[in-house]
């Protein structure tokens, strides 16, 4: 079970059945993670990829904050269809699309094809650490973030990344959240366009 902390379905609780095997983020860490998040982006605007989205305790809080674009990406069947059945209960089956599939073979498939303001990952925490880097490097080098986009990992705390693209980790107990931030030649091919239109 978990809770929408904010917005249409604040205090909502929406619970899985109990045979799921699944890890929730918690409300203390979640919390902290939207009011990072929510000072920098307008939930109403934007594009969100959530990767191993579980039972939707993050793609339904952001749904809930007036995120209209929402893909979450998830390989069990049983998973897939509590997010597609809840996302109609609660008025969001025209705002989340919800993709059955392996992340890694869905982000290899779908690459170049659309990219988002937040893309975020809860994958599950026994993930080797070979593995988050092959996700990083999926998402950063196939353009799935804007340029003024961001990637959150959720992750072991013990868990601590050396890449060129980080920028940040912030640590709520046992769960951590670390954010990187889009290649440097997207955000400059940007600026380049840009400034061509002023011109």
């Amino acid at each position: 079970m978990y809770r929408i902390i904010a917005g249409k379905w604040k205090a909502k609780k929406i619970a899985a059945p109990k045979n799921f095997d699944v890890r929730p983020t918690t409300d203390f860490a979640k919390e902290a993670l939207f009011s990072i998040l929510e000072n920098t982006y307008d939930m109403q605007s934007i594009s969100v990829l959530d990767l191993f989205a579980g039972i939707g305790s993050i793609t339904f809080e952001f749904a809930s904050r007036g995120c209209k674009d929402l893909t979450s990406v998830e390989m069990n069947p049983k998973h897939t269809s509590f997010l597609n059945s809840t996302a109609s209960e609660l008025g969001f089956s025209l705002n989340v699309s919800v993709q059955r599939g392996d992340v890694f073979d869905w982000l290899k498939k779908f690459r170049n094809k659309k990219s988002y303001e937040i893309v975020f990952s809860d994958a599950p925490f026994e993930m080797e650490e070979k593995k988050y880097y092959e996700l990083i490097s999926l998402v950063l080098n196939n353009k799935y973030l804007k340029p003024n986009g961001i990637l959150v990992i959720e992750h072991q705390s013990r868990l601590k990344f050396d890449h060129p693209n980080f920028v940040d980790t912030r640590r709520y107990g046992n769960v951590s959240f670390s954010f990187f931030k889009p290649n440097q030649e997207d955000i400059t091919d940007l600026e380049e366009t840009d400034n061509q239109e002023e011109i």
